[in-house]
């Protein structure tokens, strides 16, 4: 059976606006369990570099019934920061027979 780890997944609020009109966001660490991360193929690892200068290092995959926003978030594993890159993919859930029914891919952020 498979399992997947615990990455955290850094979520951002809109709380206010500064006194420029500028959004306050506040950002909020959440435990997301049972994700299973895996290397990048070498052509996503192409095909994201020649779309959007962008090198993908791992791929998520997401388990069903969850529900937060992941496009352009932070997300914490193995001890670094990532920043997932593009919008998620998505399976129809009844169809998938595993535990996962999303996929996105990140790149290393600093």
């Amino acid at each position: 059976m498979l399992k997947g780890i615990t990455v955290i997944l850094v979520d951002e609020t809109e709380e206010s606006e500064d006194p420029f009109g500028q959004p306050v966001t506040v950002k909020e660490e959440i435990a997301v369990d049972n994700v299973l991360v895996a290397p990048a193929s070498t052509d996503d690892v192409t095909a994201e570099m020649s779309m959007t200068g962008k090198k993908i290092v791992y791929e998520l995959a997401i388990p069903k019934g969850d529900s937060h926003t992941w496009t352009n978030r932070q997300v914490k594993f193995f001890g670094q920061t990532w920043r997932t890159v593009g919008i998620p993919q998505e399976g129809i859930e009844s169809l998938i027979p595993l535990a996962w029914n999303r996929k996105v891919m990140v790149e290393r952020y600093e």
